[in-house]
């Protein structure tokens, strides 16, 4: 078997010097027979039998970095995957493999490299190199290329349990999220961002591509921790209720109706995470003396998920309010997913 494996390696060699090309890298002929006396030698080498393991290990990368440098990305793919596939108990198979993903996501072949680097996390035995974990860096690569959720869940959770004090846990539980809401696992969703709010530093880590991770995080769970008893079945419904509250002065109601969780109360020009817009009130304070209307129609501005109500007469300072309804998503709970609420007021007129 031995000698069988030899002479494949020495086919193998052989085919590759064949497949050169004069746009191989070389500058001269000169240089591709150096090239190709190089790698003669290290091919004989590699066929010792007694060479130690770090030996072999020296001669197989050196071969390999003498393709890359020629820019013999086949050939070099060629010869590592070879020796990986004959040589499956070889210790440094994890290496040879990361090469050749690296290769091919240099090429922009994502999908093989994703498989190569899958293959590594499945078959091999964990290595270090520069320092680094050669699995932590393939989760680290798969995360950026995968476009599977179910995948991608399962690199976010690698990461946390195999390798905590390489990543930030407070992100990776917020990423984990983002995941599970793809894949519809909504039990999941609410369990990663009660992690991500559990973390000492969630209220203030600035996550890439999540513009406000904390916000997004703590109106979810304290919504589905929320009773909901203030939504109502239709826009249609939210709408009258609250015209004919104000028609009565019935601040009473308009209490009731308002959003028991993360009701703001803002100017057009602040945002839901300023610690002013969610201040309690009560809308007593501001109706009394007052004479109170509304427009007859929604803002034109307003969409299938989000409406406006134009009120005014409020006060001296700033007389007109909008009233913000917007759709409950929240699937989660489908007998509240889709139904209506009051979930804010803007301050002056429409931005």
């Amino acid at each position: 078997m031995k000698i069988f494996c030899h002479f494949l390696c020495t086919l193998l060699i052989l085919s590759i010097f064949s497949s050169c090309s004069k746009n191989d890298g070389f500058s001269s002929r000169k240089q591709r027979k150096q090239f190709e006396k190089t790698q003669t030698e290290l091919t004989s080498l590699l066929q010792n039998a007694g060479l130690s393991p770090k030996s072999r290990y020296a001669v197989i990368n050196r071969i390999a970095n003498n393709l890359y440098a020629t820019k013999q990305y086949g050939q070099m793919i060629l010869f590592l995957t070879n020796w990986a596939n004959t040589h499956p108990d070889d210790t440094y198979n994890a290496y040879w493999l990361l090469l050749v993903a690296t290769a091919y996501l240099e090429q922009g072949e994502e999908p093989v490299a994703e498989y190569y680097f899958e293959r590594i996390l499945r078959g091999c035995r964990d290595l270090m190199t520069g320092g680094k974990s050669i699995h932590f860096l393939c989760l680290q690569h798969l995360i950026q290329i995968s476009e599977n959720p179910v995948n991608r869940i399962s690199y976010f959770k690698q990461l946390i349990n195999q390798f905590p004090s390489n990543v930030s846990i407070t992100e990776m539980y917020a990423r984990l999220a983002l995941e599970y809401e793809k894949n519809g696992e909504w039990d999941e969703v609410l369990k990663s961002y009660s992690q991500f709010l559990e973390q000492p530093d969630a209220s203030t880590i600035q996550i890439p591509g999540m513009s406000d991770a904390f916000q997004t995080a703590r109106q979810m769970i304290d919504f589905s921790n929320s009773s909901k008893d203030w939504t109502f079945e239709s826009l249609e419904a939210l709408e009258t209720a609250v015209k004919n509250a104000i028609s009565r002065y019935d601040w009473r109601s308009l209490d009731r109706y308002r959003s028991k969780v993360n009701f703001f109360a803002m100017s057009w020009k602040s945002s839901e995470s300023d610690p002013n817009a969610l201040e309690e009130f009560s809308m007593r304070n501001f109706m009394r003396g007052n004479r109170i209307r509304y427009n007859s129609e929604l803002d034109p501005s307003s969409t299938p998920n989000e409406a406006y109500l134009r009120t005014s007469g409020w006060s001296q300072y700033v007389n007109v309010w909008y009233f913000y309804f917007r759709k409950v998503n929240f699937p989660s709970d489908p007998e509240i997913h889709g139904r209506w609420e009051w979930a804010g007021l803007y301050f002056g007129e429409k931005l």
